[in-house]
């Protein structure tokens, strides 16, 4: 028995001696070395260790490597894919036996990794051989949940990085992303605890602090629902992010807080120069409740400020094969002229004029097959829009798109002392494409509409505009070409700027003392931008076929005169021949006359190329007699009360 014992005991003795010598039995090179051949065998790669390397076997396993290198792959843009000033590790056996796995030191100092990708999109983290992707029912089996023995745990002491560099390089578009100066730290006192990291990395010269906890790293690897915390911190934006997230990431939700100080700033960061106002591209702040479910991302109780503008709503895309855009939008008072630059002055000095040139329509193709890639229905309200002269009240607008077909809806409309209502539907499922549009516009105000609008100031009264039109094509010249339907309007109680009535009846009078010499010069000059001519009502409309606009229901009722007129509109030879017709009234009770009844008439010709107009009093020199005679007959009879004749 004893003989037994003293045998048992020189075997342990021997043991624990071998296991104290093996270190030095065994030397740290030959190690190194062999670790060096396996990796190279493996991957294909060498792994080289320049610095001093240490490993011992007690009271720990210990192993400490300095200047390590990891070749990058043969077509990468240097040499090393990773390179580090040094790694060490920690483990005590003690912790292994107890069933409790802790890691006393695990430290990178001064890593540069490279992730990179070649001309020919080969990435240089594709080391191990590719593996045959997973069949469906392989998948569905693998779904089950991996409970932790009870008395198993790990445990982190010092694990970290310290000084590290981070790059990634696209070999096909030459885009490059630094990470530097990483600092990061984790700390996990057990599996069944929150894992919290912390650190910062410096981004294009910019500090990002980091922090993020996740409880617990036990129902992560078991694959229950975790909850997660992320917040990101800069001189530039704060990001924070609460949330929960389960089915093994396919489900996470929570809510994202994303706010800064200056949008000019992330510009002028980003080397954008932003140009703006004071008073514009200032604070930000977005909040909302996110959720990317499947292949579901929706975003509700979404809630966006910038300056002085709030802009709420939800929003949901799907994703997969055809990407789905539902959202629903509410502006606000959206007042704009902080963010539009101002007009630019036009130079004082006198300017030689020079010829205008003609149209010339664009034929070049427009590509419109993107809008068959995606499905959408958006609805965007305001109570106001601000920009510029332009103000408009309460708006809603709406944005349908299914299978290449575009509906645009003008739900609601209210400006210029007016309300309507239109639609604009776009075929692009097929070409040439299709566009009809329908417009019904009431009692708007004419002048600050087409002021606003074009600049177009000649034109006052309240009335209605309507118009039903459609075309096909796949250019701007097509466009017009095809254009077909109807436009009307109808004012009242309004001008057009640049005719006088009343300079128009003192030039009469001067005609009823025998002085008819300034008749045509006379009624030129009446077109004076300085000058009105009131209506009590002007009405017309325009049927179009093949771009070509006809008229033939132009009327116009003033006090004294009633106009008429007829012609086309030739868009595709951008060409206008139209002719105006005006007639005195019988009776000088002004516009509240219900005589339409008109004498002597002048009619005007308007013809031309649109960039060349020529525009003359349509009156044969025998007629022109006959309507001295006529005028002078006329006058006498509606001017004696005027003028006391």
């Amino acid at each position: 028995m004893k003989t037994a014992i003293k045998v048992l005991g020189g075997t342990i003795l021997v043991l624990v001696g071998v296991v104290l010598a093996a270190p030095f039995l065994i030397p740290t090179e030959r190690i190194i070395s062999e670790l060096s051949e396996q990796v190279e065998l493996n991957t294909g790669r060498k792994l080289q260790i320049l610095g001093q390397s240490e490993l011992s076997v007690l009271p720990s396993l210990k192993i400490e490597l300095n200047d390590v290198h990891f070749a990058n792959m043969s077509s990468g843009s240097r040499e090393d894919m990773v390179s580090m000033q040094a790694l060490e590790v920690h483990i005590p056996w003690l912790s292994v036996f107890s069933g409790e796995a802790k890691l006393e030191k695990f430290v990178i100092r001064q890593p540069d990794i490279l992730l990179e990708t070649n001309q020919q999109g080969v990435p240089n983290w594709q080391i191990l051989p590719t593996q045959p992707s997973k069949t469906d029912s392989q998948t569905e089996q693998n779904k089950e949940t991996t409970s932790l023995p009870t008395n198993f745990d790990v445990k982190l002491g010092e694990v970290a990085i310290y000084g590290g560099t981070f790059t990634y390089a696209d070999g096909q578009t030459g885009v490059k992303h630094q990470l530097s100066d990483v600092e990061v730290t984790v700390q996990l006192p057990s599996l069944r605890d929150t894992l919290a990291i912390a650190g910062s990395i410096t981004y294009q010269k910019q500090v990002f602090e980091l922090n993020t906890t996740l409880a617990t790293p036990e129902k992560l690897i078991s694959g229950n629902p975790f909850t997660v915390t992320q917040t990101l911190n800069s001189a530039l934006v704060d990001m924070t992010f609460t949330g929960k997230v389960a089915q093994g990431g396919k489900d996470i939700q929570g809510e994202l807080t994303l706010k800064g100080g200056s949008v000019k700033a992330i510009a002028q960061w980003q080397g954008v120069d932003l140009k703006a106002k004071e008073n514009a591209f200032n604070g930000f702040e977005v909040n909302g409740s996110m959720r990317f479910s499947g292949q579901t991302f929706t975003l509700e109780k979404l809630v966006a400020k910038l300056d002085k503008l709030s802009i709420a709503g939800q929003s949901e895309l799907q994703l997969g094969n055809r990407l789905n855009v539902q959202a629903n939008v509410d502006l606000g008072m959206l007042d704009l002229n902080p963010y539009l630059p101002e007009p630019i002055e036009q130079p004082k000095a006198p300017v030689e004029p020079q010829q205008a040139q003609p149209i010339v329509w664009d034929d070049t193709t427009i590509d419109l097959s993107a809008l068959k890639s995606l499905d959408a229905n958006i609805v965007v309200r305001s109570t106001g829009l601000k920009a510029r002269e332009i103000k408009l009240g309460e708006n809603q607008l709406s944005f349908k798109l299914n299978n290449g077909v575009a509906n645009i809806g003008l739900d609601k409309f209210n400006a210029y002392e007016g309300t309507g209502k239109g639609t604009v539907t776009l075929n692009t499922s097929r070409t040439p494409y299709k566009i009809k549009t329908q417009f019904a516009l009431d009692s708007i105000n004419a002048e600050p509409l087409l002021t606003d609008a074009v600049g177009f100031d000649k034109v006052l009264g309240k009335g209605s505009i309507n118009w039903d039109l459609t075309t096909t094509g796949q250019s701007q010249k097509a466009f017009v070409s095809a254009l077909g339907g109807k436009l009307a309007f109808n004012l009242k109680d309004g001008g057009v700027k640049g005719a006088n009535i009343a300079e128009m009846t003192r030039k009469a009078k001067e005609m009823l003392k025998g002085d008819f010499s300034s008749l045509k010069e006379g009624l030129n000059a009446d077109y004076n931008p300085e000058q009105k001519t009131d209506f009590s009502s002007l009405t017309g409309s325009m049927i179009f076929t093949n771009g070509v606009g006809v008229n033939t229901d132009l009327y116009l009722a003033s006090p004294l005169i009633r106009i008429t007129g007829e012609g086309d509109v030739d868009l595709p030879q951008t060409n206008v021949n139209y002719r105006l017709v005006t007639g005195i009234v019988d009776t000088i009770e002004g516009q509240a006359s219900t005589d339409d009844s008109t004498g002597f008439k002048v009619p005007l010709r308007i013809k031309g190329p649109f960039h060349k107009v020529d525009v003359n009093i349509d009156v044969g020199g025998a007629a022109k007699d006959k309507a001295k005679d006529k005028l002078k007959d006329k006058l006498k009879d509606k001017l004696k009360g005027l003028f006391g004749g």
